[in-house]
């Protein structure tokens, strides 16, 4: 059901060489670029027309309007399931918590007496979020999304979801009721790369938008890719990643259910074990079968994601070896589960997250812990954080010189500025002095 890599008995490499060594996930963004290039242009020239056209070729519903009535958004609410509401709520309080101290404050350098310079941090002014709807349904998506925005102070955000053919071309009820309980009130039928051009470039019933964030398909990276300049964007996420570093103190039965939490939510899914232990190696594989014999999504998600080239068992000779591996392959979600956990996950240098210990698996940073889960994939990790405040925030200096402050540093501006060989750089310190410069100090 899974492969296994064996690294053990060599000295391992360094760097690429590493890498190279270990299992990913298939991702061609750049082949994809160009089928979604005419979507994006279509929706550039057609706006709310190709939008509808589009819903009814990928989606197989026309839609009257791509924006959804806000009654619908209300009635989403009123009709969730208690239970879900519950656990949405308490989601939302637990990421305002961790997002909430985030925030960055401004402040103010003394320089030199009369010189300061003024780092304030400024919210964008309007967001774009997509929350996939395609083989799943994620309002827990719409939450890492928004919290971060809201506490960052975005003053404008817009949401995108797929349209749902079963309910009448709006999105699924559970995200209209997420976007309800976090006070987001425009909402869009749209899906894909046609949501990404939406937000892009603007049109008719939906204004442009300066950023787009949120996970999604290969199509969703790709018309990320295609706009970026134009707008900013957290990441062009893949395929999501478990990666678990374990040793023989780790619970087996654990451990498979962990790789398979992953593995059901795409066949390109990545799901590795990392363990200097080969009977915990095998009691994991024994353990693989019949917890997946007893989920869902086994043929066209499950068993496709830990048979593929993304997935493998990792044997190495040491926990220590462990660490390297799995700092080199930057995991997007990264479990450790071995008898000194917390000092291991102190020492980790690539990973989207850290999930310390038994009682921290993947699954309560998808929903619950108050961590965000769009996180960085395909080993971006090494350079890479996921989505926080800070990345709705934009930092601006303030450069408040006064006339002695500038006098004492003026002869050494305009001494790099000859050096560089732009002699008006210079003029523009010159002129302010009757062009001589003072000496300074």
């Amino acid at each position: 059901m899974i492969s296994r890599i064996d690294l053990r008995g060599d000295a391992l490499p360094e760097g690429p060489a590493l890498r190279d060594l270990l299992p990913r996930a298939d991702f061609d963004v750049s082949a994809a670029l160009e089928k979604v290039r005419p979507i994006c242009e279509a929706v550039h020239h057609r706006g709310d027309a190709a939008l509808i056209d589009y819903a009814e070729k990928f989606d197989g519903v026309r839609l009257e309007s791509v924006r959804v009535p806000a009654g619908a958004v209300a009635e989403a609410l009123e009709r969730l399931d208690p239970a879900v509401r519950a656990a949405l709520e308490e989601s939302i309080r637990r990421a305002r918590l961790v997002h909430r101290a985030q925030r960055r404050t401004t402040h103010t350098t003394q320089v030199v007496p009369g010189g300061s310079v003024t780092e304030k941090w400024v919210p964008v002014d309007r967001v774009g979020l997509y929350a996939p709807g395609g083989r799943s349904v994620y309002p827990s998506s719409v939450i890492m999304n928004a919290v971060p925005a809201q506490e960052a102070g975005v003053p404008s955000m817009a949401l995108a979801s797929p349209a749902q053919k079963e309910f009448g071309g709006l999105p699924h009820p559970t995200i209209l009721a997420a976007c309800a309980l976090l006070g987001i009130d425009e909402v869009y039928a749209a899906g894909g790369a046609t949501a990404v051009a939406m937000f892009a470039h603007g049109t008719e019933s939906c204004p442009a938008a300066d950023m787009v964030t949120g996970p999604g398909n290969i199509w969703v990276a790709a018309a990320k890719r295609y706009f970026t300049g134009r707008i900013g964007i957290d990441a062009e996420a893949g395929p999501t990643e478990i990666a678990v570093l374990a040793d023989d103190t780790a619970d087996p039965a654990h451990i498979a259910a962990d790789l398979i939490s992953q593995a059901e939510h795409d066949p390109l899914a990545a799901a590795v074990l990392v363990t200097d232990s080969p009977a915990l190696a095998d009691a994991v594989e024994k353990e693989l079968e019949p917890q997946v014999a007893a989920t869902k999504h086994i043929d066209d998600r499950i068993v496709p994601a830990l048979g593929g080239r993304q997935s493998a068992i990792v044997l190495v000779d040491s926990v220590e070896d462990g660490l390297k591996v799995v700092n080199a392959y930057g995991a997007e979600h990264l479990e450790i589960q071995t008898a000194d956990a917390a000092a291991l996950a102190d020492r980790v240098r690539n990973a989207g997250a850290v999930f310390v210990g038994p009682w921290a698996p993947v699954s309560l940073g998808d929903y619950a812990a108050g961590s965000n889960h769009v996180l960085p994939t395909g080993g971006c990790a090494c350079h890479s954080s996921g989505l926080s405040v800070q990345s709705f925030l934009r930092g601006i200096h303030i450069v408040d010189y006064t006339k002695d402050a500038l006098a004492d540093v003026a002869h050494h501006v305009v001494t790099l500025a000859e050096a560089e060989d732009l002699p008006a750089h210079g003029a523009a310190i010159k002129a302010r002095f009757g062009w001589k410069v003072p000496e300074g100090k």
